[in-house]
Order: C-alpha cells, then sequence, then structure tokens
C-alpha cells in the first residue's frame, strides 16, 4: 500500500467536511493544519446556535445581505480560524485547506492571522462568474502561498 502524502489527506478531510454544510447554496470545507498536525476544521455555514439554512428556508436558502452574499453564514475558512482561535491554538505560520479558494474578504483575514500557505481545490472566480480569484491575488501580493490543489482526492468518502 502507498501511503498518501498529507496535502491529499488534508484536502480530502476538507471535501468530507464541506457535506457537513448545511448551506443551500454551496458546500465548503477547510483543514488548518501545522506541520503534519491538525489544529482545527471549519465548513461553511451559520454560527452555532442560530438558524441552519436548509431547515429554516430549505428552498432558497439564506436571505441575501444587502450586497448579495448569505446573510447569516460564515465561510468554512473563518469557522476553522476563529474555532482555533477560540481553543487558544496559535495560528501563525499554519496552513489552510479549502475546498474553495478564498473570497476576498477571507484571505484579509487569512493574512491578518499569520498563515502562511493556503491550498484551494476549486476556483472562487469559476463559481462566482468573476474574473480572477481576487483572494489567491491579494494573498500571494502579500506574502502567503496559495495555489491550486494538484494532487489526486482517490480516497474521498462518497454520499450514498
Amino acid at each position: 500500500m502507498q501511503r498518501p502524502e498529507f496535502d491529499d489527506i488534508f484536502m480530502e478531510l476538507a471535501v468530507n467536511l464541506a457535506k457537513r454544510s448545511h448551506c443551500i447554496k454551496r458546500h465548503v470545507g477547510a483543514v488548518l493544519t501545522k506541520e503534519t498536525r491538525i489544529i482545527s476544521i471549519g465548513y461553511n455555514g451559520p454560527p452555532a446556535g442560530t438558524h441552519n439554512c436548509d431547515d429554516e428556508w430549505p428552498e432558497q436558502g439564506c436571505p441575501r445581505d444587502s450586497k448579495g452574499g448569505c446573510s447569516l453564514a460564515i465561510h468554512a475558512e473563518q469557522n476553522a480560524l476563529l474555532y482555533a482561535v477560540k481553543n487558544k491554538a496559535s495560528v501563525e505560520g499554519a496552513t489552510l485547506y479549502v475546498t474553495l479558494a478564498p473570497c476576498l474578504a477571507c484571505a484579509r483575514i487569512i493574512y491578518t492571522m499569520g498563515v502562511k500557505k493556503v491550498i484551494y481545490l476549486n476556483s472562487y472566480a469559476e463559481y462566482k462568474g468573476i474574473e480572477s480569484d481576487e483572494g489567491v491575488d491579494f494573498l500571494n501580493k502579500f506574502g502567503v502561498e496559495a495555489y491550486k490543489y494538484q494532487g489526486t482526492l482517490e480516497n474521498v468518502t462518497h454520499m450514498i
């Protein structure tokens, strides 16, 4: 048996975590690591103790805010970072694996928190129909290594 690379393990976990999302529009998962250890996980959805979008608004999802975004959801990478900090884990120098490239707002948070690397599976720009992955561009401009995952996802648990 060939031992999987850690990048493959962590991205596969992010893909599986995305399946926990209650979002109607998009399921996103994130894994925050240091070296070969997981320090936090997250997926997109509402803050704990509020409404789950698929329960409260099963047809259309949560109401849109003034800019057209989800009015309730916290992004997967935000959830992973918030949980780590809430539990007093240092995220300085961490690597973030995420199934969707960070939006610009998340990129600013990732940079500010001191994450050193972001590996993403799918393009946010393609998903949103915009010209470029602004979050990735921002991160790379300011010294955070951010790039598309190049491995293979052979062990993802598929939903039945």
